[in-house]
Protein backbone atom coordinates (compact mmCIF):
# COMPACT_ATOMS: atom_id res chain seq x y z
CA UNK A 1 0.00 0.00 0.00
CA UNK A 2 1.06 3.89 -1.20
CA UNK A 3 2.28 5.60 2.13
CA UNK A 4 -0.29 8.27 3.19
CA UNK A 5 -3.14 6.77 0.81
CA UNK A 6 -5.70 3.92 1.41
CA UNK A 7 -7.28 2.11 -1.71
CA UNK A 8 -11.23 2.84 -1.29
CA UNK A 9 -13.01 1.84 -3.98
CA UNK A 10 -12.23 -1.18 -6.50
CA UNK A 11 -12.36 -1.68 -9.53
CA UNK A 12 -16.27 -2.56 -9.71
CA UNK A 13 -17.60 -0.48 -8.00
CA UNK A 14 -15.96 2.45 -10.03
CA UNK A 15 -16.92 0.78 -13.32
CA UNK A 16 -20.67 0.63 -11.94
CA UNK A 17 -20.86 3.82 -10.63
CA UNK A 18 -19.30 6.03 -13.98
CA UNK A 19 -21.67 3.15 -15.97
CA UNK A 20 -25.04 3.99 -13.98
CA UNK A 21 -23.60 7.71 -14.37
CA UNK A 22 -24.39 7.49 -18.37
CA UNK A 23 -26.89 4.86 -18.31
CA UNK A 24 -29.06 7.31 -15.99
CA UNK A 25 -28.63 9.89 -18.15
CA UNK A 26 -29.90 7.92 -21.29
CA UNK A 27 -32.62 5.80 -19.64
CA UNK A 28 -34.49 9.45 -17.91
CA UNK A 29 -34.16 11.05 -21.53
CA UNK A 30 -35.83 8.16 -23.63
CA UNK A 31 -38.29 7.69 -20.69
CA UNK A 32 -39.94 10.85 -21.07
CA UNK A 33 -39.66 10.43 -24.92
CA UNK A 34 -42.37 7.49 -24.11
CA UNK A 35 -43.98 8.91 -21.88
CA UNK A 36 -44.68 11.87 -23.97
CA UNK A 37 -45.98 9.34 -26.49
CA UNK A 38 -48.77 9.06 -23.69
CA UNK A 39 -48.30 11.56 -21.25
CA UNK A 40 -50.97 10.57 -18.62
CA UNK A 41 -51.08 7.51 -15.65
CA UNK A 42 -54.14 5.43 -16.75
CA UNK A 43 -57.14 6.60 -18.36
CA UNK A 44 -56.89 9.92 -20.10
CA UNK A 45 -59.54 11.48 -17.91
CA UNK A 46 -59.96 14.49 -18.22
CA UNK A 47 -58.43 14.27 -21.75
CA UNK A 48 -55.72 16.23 -21.57
CA UNK A 49 -52.45 15.75 -21.36
CA UNK A 50 -51.08 15.40 -17.28
CA UNK A 51 -47.35 16.15 -18.00
CA UNK A 52 -45.42 18.61 -20.66
CA UNK A 53 -42.53 17.10 -21.00
CA UNK A 54 -39.88 19.96 -23.32
CA UNK A 55 -38.26 18.32 -26.70
CA UNK A 56 -35.00 19.10 -25.14
CA UNK A 57 -35.21 16.76 -22.16
CA UNK A 58 -36.44 13.51 -24.53
CA UNK A 59 -34.42 11.26 -26.05
CA UNK A 60 -34.56 9.25 -29.33
CA UNK A 61 -37.24 11.34 -31.73
CA UNK A 62 -39.93 9.31 -31.39
CA UNK A 63 -41.45 6.43 -29.63
CA UNK A 64 -40.63 3.68 -31.57
CA UNK A 65 -36.36 5.33 -31.21
CA UNK A 66 -37.24 5.94 -27.71
CA UNK A 67 -37.66 2.01 -27.02
CA UNK A 68 -35.11 0.88 -28.75
CA UNK A 69 -32.68 3.45 -26.30
CA UNK A 70 -34.14 2.34 -23.50
CA UNK A 71 -34.77 -1.08 -23.81
CA UNK A 72 -31.17 -1.59 -24.62
CA UNK A 73 -29.93 0.30 -21.75
CA UNK A 74 -32.02 -1.14 -19.53
CA UNK A 75 -29.63 -4.49 -19.10
CA UNK A 76 -26.74 -2.53 -18.59
CA UNK A 77 -28.59 -0.90 -15.88
CA UNK A 78 -29.92 -3.82 -14.01
CA UNK A 79 -26.60 -5.43 -15.01
CA UNK A 80 -24.52 -2.84 -13.12
CA UNK A 81 -26.88 -2.87 -10.40
CA UNK A 82 -26.99 -6.55 -9.65
CA UNK A 83 -22.90 -6.36 -9.85
CA UNK A 84 -23.06 -3.90 -7.36
CA UNK A 85 -25.69 -5.40 -4.76
CA UNK A 86 -23.56 -8.91 -5.01
CA UNK A 87 -20.04 -7.11 -4.51
CA UNK A 88 -21.65 -5.14 -1.34
CA UNK A 89 -23.07 -8.53 -0.53
CA UNK A 90 -20.03 -11.29 -0.98
CA UNK A 91 -17.68 -8.57 0.33
CA UNK A 92 -19.52 -7.84 3.61
CA UNK A 93 -19.06 -3.71 2.76
CA UNK A 94 -22.69 -4.02 2.84
CA UNK A 95 -22.46 -3.48 6.71
CA UNK A 96 -20.45 0.16 5.71
CA UNK A 97 -23.01 1.28 2.99
CA UNK A 98 -26.52 0.03 3.69
CA UNK A 99 -28.95 1.47 6.20
CA UNK A 100 -30.03 -0.01 9.38
CA UNK A 101 -32.77 0.45 12.06
CA UNK A 102 -29.18 1.36 14.46
CA UNK A 103 -28.31 4.08 12.29
CA UNK A 104 -31.70 6.21 12.42
CA UNK A 105 -31.08 8.25 15.61
CA UNK A 106 -27.85 10.07 13.74
CA UNK A 107 -29.45 11.04 10.32
CA UNK A 108 -31.21 13.95 11.80
CA UNK A 109 -27.98 15.45 13.43
CA UNK A 110 -26.31 14.78 10.65
CA UNK A 111 -29.10 16.63 8.52
CA UNK A 112 -28.85 19.54 11.16
CA UNK A 113 -24.60 19.08 10.39
CA UNK A 114 -25.22 19.97 6.86
CA UNK A 115 -27.88 22.72 7.02
CA UNK A 116 -25.02 24.20 8.99
CA UNK A 117 -27.30 24.07 11.97
CA UNK A 118 -24.94 21.50 14.15
CA UNK A 119 -21.39 20.20 14.78
CA UNK A 120 -21.04 16.90 12.96
CA UNK A 121 -21.61 13.99 14.74
CA UNK A 122 -18.70 11.37 15.47
CA UNK A 123 -18.63 8.79 12.46
CA UNK A 124 -17.59 5.19 13.37
CA UNK A 125 -17.66 4.03 9.72
CA UNK A 126 -16.95 4.89 6.12
CA UNK A 127 -20.11 6.47 5.47
CA UNK A 128 -22.57 8.40 7.94
CA UNK A 129 -26.04 7.35 8.85
CA UNK A 130 -27.69 10.13 6.34
CA UNK A 131 -25.26 9.01 3.46
CA UNK A 132 -26.31 5.51 4.39
CA UNK A 133 -30.08 6.46 4.26
CA UNK A 134 -29.13 7.95 0.70
CA UNK A 135 -27.20 4.82 -0.79
CA UNK A 136 -30.07 2.54 0.31
CA UNK A 137 -32.92 4.62 -0.56
CA UNK A 138 -31.32 4.83 -4.20
CA UNK A 139 -30.58 1.25 -4.32
CA UNK A 140 -34.41 0.10 -3.19
CA UNK A 141 -35.52 3.10 -6.38
CA UNK A 142 -33.30 1.15 -8.76
CA UNK A 143 -35.04 -2.44 -7.66
CA UNK A 144 -38.44 -0.90 -8.12
CA UNK A 145 -37.59 0.48 -11.48
CA UNK A 146 -35.70 -2.36 -13.14
CA UNK A 147 -39.34 -4.48 -11.56
CA UNK A 148 -41.85 -2.03 -12.67
CA UNK A 149 -39.70 -1.60 -16.02
CA UNK A 150 -40.03 -5.26 -16.62
CA UNK A 151 -43.31 -5.83 -15.74
CA UNK A 152 -44.40 -2.30 -18.29
CA UNK A 153 -42.53 -4.48 -20.97
CA UNK A 154 -44.15 -8.06 -20.70
CA UNK A 155 -47.24 -7.15 -19.18
CA UNK A 156 -49.05 -10.31 -20.23
CA UNK A 157 -46.07 -12.77 -18.87
CA UNK A 158 -45.88 -10.98 -16.18
CA UNK A 159 -48.82 -10.01 -15.10
CA UNK A 160 -48.78 -11.32 -11.85
CA UNK A 161 -45.81 -8.43 -10.89
CA UNK A 162 -48.56 -6.25 -12.55
CA UNK A 163 -51.18 -6.60 -10.59
CA UNK A 164 -49.10 -5.92 -7.45
CA UNK A 165 -49.65 -2.56 -8.49
CA UNK A 166 -53.17 -2.98 -9.65
CA UNK A 167 -53.33 -1.71 -13.39
CA UNK A 168 -50.46 -1.08 -16.09
CA UNK A 169 -51.42 2.49 -15.83
CA UNK A 170 -50.71 2.31 -11.72
CA UNK A 171 -47.45 0.26 -12.89
CA UNK A 172 -46.38 3.53 -14.89
CA UNK A 173 -46.61 5.66 -12.29
CA UNK A 174 -45.02 3.53 -10.07
CA UNK A 175 -41.77 3.63 -12.83
CA UNK A 176 -42.13 7.15 -13.18
CA UNK A 177 -41.93 7.41 -9.45
CA UNK A 178 -38.81 5.31 -9.06
CA UNK A 179 -37.03 7.21 -11.83
CA UNK A 180 -37.63 10.71 -9.45
CA UNK A 181 -36.49 8.79 -6.50
CA UNK A 182 -33.03 8.38 -8.22
CA UNK A 183 -33.00 11.52 -9.34
CA UNK A 184 -33.56 13.02 -6.10
CA UNK A 185 -30.03 11.51 -4.99
CA UNK A 186 -28.31 13.43 -7.94
CA UNK A 187 -28.12 16.76 -6.43
CA UNK A 188 -27.47 15.49 -2.71
CA UNK A 189 -24.48 12.96 -4.25
CA UNK A 190 -23.13 15.94 -6.50
CA UNK A 191 -23.27 18.30 -2.99
CA UNK A 192 -21.61 15.70 -1.41
CA UNK A 193 -18.56 15.99 -3.52
CA UNK A 194 -18.18 19.66 -3.62
CA UNK A 195 -18.47 18.80 0.46
CA UNK A 196 -15.77 16.30 0.72
CA UNK A 197 -13.43 17.75 -1.57
CA UNK A 198 -11.34 16.28 -4.50
CA UNK A 199 -9.63 13.80 -2.12
CA UNK A 200 -13.31 11.76 -1.82
CA UNK A 201 -13.88 11.96 -5.83
CA UNK A 202 -10.19 11.25 -7.11
CA UNK A 203 -11.01 8.06 -4.96
CA UNK A 204 -13.52 7.12 -7.34
CA UNK A 205 -11.77 8.08 -10.18
CA UNK A 206 -8.67 5.42 -9.49
CA UNK A 207 -9.70 3.84 -6.18
CA UNK A 208 -7.00 5.55 -4.05
CA UNK A 209 -7.78 7.96 -1.53
CA UNK A 210 -5.13 10.32 0.59
CA UNK A 211 -5.14 9.72 4.00
CA UNK A 212 -6.31 12.19 6.70
CA UNK A 213 -2.52 13.32 7.71
CA UNK A 214 -2.38 13.33 11.88
CA UNK A 215 -2.90 16.84 13.76
CA UNK A 216 -0.28 18.55 14.96
CA UNK A 217 -1.33 19.34 18.48
CA UNK A 218 -1.80 23.11 20.15
CA UNK A 219 1.03 24.65 21.61
CA UNK A 220 -0.54 24.39 24.55
CA UNK A 221 -0.79 20.62 24.13
CA UNK A 222 2.75 19.90 22.60
CA UNK A 223 3.97 21.59 26.15
CA UNK A 224 1.73 19.30 28.32
CA UNK A 225 2.48 16.23 26.00
CA UNK A 226 5.97 16.67 26.53
CA UNK A 227 6.09 17.14 30.35
CA UNK A 228 3.83 13.93 30.78
CA UNK A 229 6.37 11.78 28.46
CA UNK A 230 9.55 13.36 30.31
CA UNK A 231 7.01 12.18 33.57
CA UNK A 232 7.21 8.99 32.51
CA UNK A 233 10.56 8.26 31.77
CA UNK A 234 12.94 5.60 33.68
CA UNK A 235 14.43 6.87 36.63
CA UNK A 236 11.82 10.09 36.92
CA UNK A 237 9.65 10.33 40.01
CA UNK A 238 6.45 11.33 39.74
CA UNK A 239 3.79 11.61 42.43
CA UNK A 240 2.50 8.24 42.31
CA UNK A 241 5.83 6.51 41.74
CA UNK A 242 8.26 8.20 44.17
CA UNK A 243 10.39 6.26 46.10
CA UNK A 244 9.37 6.21 50.35
CA UNK A 245 12.33 7.49 51.73
CA UNK A 246 14.19 5.24 54.55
Amino acid sequence: MKPGWAFTHPFLVRLTHWLNAIVLVVMVGSGLEILAAFPAFGGKVPQHDLIDVPQSMRLGGWLGGALQWHFTFAWLFAGAGIAYVLYQLLSGHWRQTFFMPADAPGVWPMAKHYLGLAPASAVTGEYNPLQKLAYTTTIACGAVAVLSGLALYKPVQLQSLTALAGDFGVMRLVHFLAMCGLLAFVPGHLLMVALHGWNNCRSMLTGWKRTEPRQVPHSMDRRLIAVFASSQRPGRQGCSGSKARS
